[in-house]
């Protein structure tokens, strides 16, 4: 798949991503909060990693509640401040405040997205509308903006370098966009819509959580898996084990269609488990999200209203790279003729597979994968199975992921044991610059949990900032199906994709470069923050990084030439399908969070059917990516208005590495460049200049559908 997808858990901590220093926080705070907490004051592990030895669950709600206190405390010092306002005393007292809420809030998020208990749970539930209000008394403080408001009019005039002329911009537009404009009943009115959303979103978390671990496929019966590989199965009665029921079990992915159904032999196993998949939120019962949808949906638009826009996707939109919904869903639009006429040109290859067979039925979302894997088996003599020995989980970290960012920016990597974690699955590397500087501590965390969130992700533990004296703490997770003891990690190649690419935000935030945390290394717009990890998908394809890590994991012997050509070959294979997935999904997005304040509760089931077949989208057997009742990018991740941004990162990306092709591919020079001019600079410039100019003009869309394979002949530049 050409979009692999990070999962970003909008808090506090990151909105105000300048809020880390250094110090302790008076006891008084709360009665329950002291010197005991691991919290309490920074970490003294190398760059101030976690002490996840020390952490227990019931550190996190003082340390958080204390941490909310003090930054009030802070804020109001700030505000209040006799003296005129400053860049110092205003915007560098801003970055440096919120020290102790922002480190547990960096790690509370890390824990609960990954390794979630019953006990984490109900403190998310207890602390959302806090931390919602939390976030509501700093951006809608009068006094405080005045001064910023005041700095603001005066900028031009006191001689800020760039990067402090930009925070500037940033913290002024920060505090507009969040209703610092609004009267004071408006702004009561925002209070209350914000505390609910806030606490609406994380019930959709937690519900969907537990329905996807309700809708898990378990059998007794090995029949009904035939056609899963020996390790596969091995796999999945090592599932069953860890949910202590006997057989096997076969865990949901947070996407619809599910990865096994490529393999799975008997049809009536493979509906199964698309039923579950497709229905797992409404069912009914206490994980049914379709209230919670509604209502979200609701309270978004309303909300857009209050802050003077037509709806909240041009709320959203406004500090983003599209600008408006507008140019956001013309630039989909223009891609839902082609990639639609694909699809359905593929869904004609694999009808006529199902008759060959004398199936008799015709083509549904859950027969897609099983027939699209002979379809290509057919067309390019690749079978999934062939493949995987081939892509062994450290194999293709270190000699893969590792080896094309060190040919590319000359860092190298070593593992260490001696730093504690939240799950014996994590796994901890220094990261050392080409002066043999450290430049980074990068975790990783790859194996599916059903305490996990699906999908997968980067995110911080500790922000770089020149101005606090930190380097990045930077973590990668995702949900790769878990061996049996002592058997090998054997990947999809589009795990492998996943890896390149959330390791391609990782970079985005080791090499940031900024003084100031809140324009740090992915504090940047949805629309632009995938490009980075977008762009790095491309190296696994590239064939001097793909013959460094494509090798047997028994033998060590390189991929065949014959199997590289066909991989390669069959790159392009189902394109139509995969962009149209996305296509229907992102349209979704736009089409909820382009209501009227005036609408009514919507159904979900009857809205999305007339959105996407409003956008000539409604295919039988190509479902959404997502329904709109597990949408847990747009309803719990931060992509509201915004799962455009993944295709329109596609455009930049794709832009991106024909640069890099037509100046001489995998060089240092190359990387570094792009370090330099992009990958470093985080939010500290306008990124449509930024990207331009390291580009050397603006992106065409002719390279995405050229790399996807959707080009009309003769037109491949």
């Amino acid at each position: 798949m050409r979009i692999t997808e990070m999962r970003v858990f909008v808090s506090m901590g990151m909105l105000m991503a300048s809020l880390l220093a250094s110090g302790t926080v008076a006891s008084e705070t709360n009665p329950q909060f002291g010197p005991d907490n691991p919290f309490y004051a920074p970490s003294a592990l190398p760059f101030q990693a976690p002490p996840f030895d020390k952490i227990k669950d019931a550190d996190y709600q003082p340390a958080i509640e204390a941490g909310m206190a003090q930054q009030r405390e802070e804020v109001r010092a700030i505000a209040d401040n006799p003296a005129p306002p400053t860049f110092e005393n205003t915007f560098v007292a801003l970055e440096k405040s919120g020290q102790l809420f922002n480190r547990v809030m960096n790690v509370f998020n890390g824990v609960t997205n990954a390794n979630l208990n019953p006990v984490l749970d109900k403190v998310q539930e207890e602390e959302a509308p806090k931390l919602a209000a939390h976030q509501d008394a700093i951006f809608l403080d009068p006094k405080l903006f005045r001064r910023v408001e005041a700095i603001y009019k005066d900028r031009e005039s006191l001689k800020l370098d760039p990067e402090s002329l930009r925070l500037v911009d940033y913290y002024y537009k920060l505090f507009v966009h969040s209703g610092a404009n609004l009267s004071n009943a408006d702004k009561v009115e925002l209070k209350k819509l914000n505390e609910e959303e806030s606490t609406l979103s994380t019930a959709f978390i937690t519900k969907l959580q537990a329905a996807t671990k309700a809708g898990a496929y378990i059998t007794t019966d090995k029949n009904t898996l035939a056609g899963l590989s020996e390790t596969r199965l091995q796999g999945a009665a090592e599932a069953a084990k860890n949910r202590k029921v006997d057989g096997y079990v076969i865990p949901l992915q947070n996407t619809t269609q599910q990865p096994d159904l490529a393999s799975l032999s008997q049809r009536s196993t493979r509906q199964t488990i698309f039923e579950n998949s497709w229905n797992r939120t409404e069912r009914g019962g206490p994980d049914d999200t379709r209230d919670i949808v509604s209502r979200l949906a609701q309270i978004r638009a309303q909300k857009g209203k209050l802050l003077g826009f037509p709806t909240y996707a041009a709320w959203r939109l406004e500090d983003q790279m599209a600008k408006t919904p507008e140019a956001a869903i013309k630039f989909m639009d223009a891609l839902v003729p082609g990639s639609t006429g694909n699809a359905a040109a593929e869904g004609k290859d694999i009808q006529a597979v199902i008759d060959a067979q004398h199936g008799g039925f015709s083509l549904q979302p859950g027969d897609w994968e099983f027939y699209s894997e002979q379809v290509r088996k057919a067309k390019y003599d690749l079978n999934e199975e062939q493949i995987k020995p081939y892509f062994e989980l450290n194999n293709v970290l270190q000699n893969g992921v590792f080896y094309a960012a060190n040919q590319l920016y000359g860092i190298t990597f070593k593992e260490r044991h001696d730093l504690p974690v939240y799950h014996p699955d994590v796994r901890v590397f220094d990261v050392f610059d080409s002066d043999g500087k450290q430049l980074a501590l990068w975790y990783c965390d790859y194996f599916k949990r059903d305490n996990k969130n699906g999908g997968a992700w980067m995110d911080i533990f500790v922000n770089e900032s020149k101005l606090l004296g930190t380097i990045p703490v930077v973590y990668n997770v995702a949900n790769f199906s878990k061996p049996a003891p002592g058997q090998p990690a054997l990947l999809t190649f589009s795990d492998v994709t996943t890896m390149f690419h959330e390791f391609g935000h990782a970079l985005h935030g080791m090499f940031a470069d900024s003084v100031y945390p809140a324009l740090s290394g992915t504090q940047v717009p949805r629309d632009f923050v995938e490009f980075p990890s977008q762009f790095n998908e491309h190296w696994a394809t590239y064939p001097a990084v793909f013959d460094h890590y494509a090798k047997h994991y028994q033998t060590g012997a390189a991929m065949p030439p014959e199997l590289v050509a066909k991989l390669k070959k069959s790159e392009k294979f189902n394109q139509g399908y995969m962009l149209t997935e996305v296509l229907e999904a992102a349209e979704l997005d736009m089409q909820w969070h382009t209501l009227s304040a005036s609408a009514p509760l919507q159904k979900p089931d009857e809205f999305e059917v007339k959105a996407l077949k409003g956008k000539q989208l409604w295919l039988s057997a190509v479902p959404p990516r997502y329904r709109s009742s597990y949408f847990a990018h747009i309803w719990g991740g931060g992509y509201a208005a915004g799962y455009y941004a993944y295709l329109w990162s596609e455009m930049l990306d794709d832009a991106a590495f024909q640069w890099f092709e037509d100046h001489g591919g995998l060089t240092r020079a190359n990387g570094d460049r792009f370090r330099r001019m992009v990958l470093s600079r985080g939010n500290t410039e306008d990124l449509g200049k930024m990207y331009t100019a390291w580009l050397g003009g603006e992106p065409s869309t002719k390279p995405m559908l050229k790399y996807r394979g959707l080009l009309p002949e003769g037109n491949s530049k």
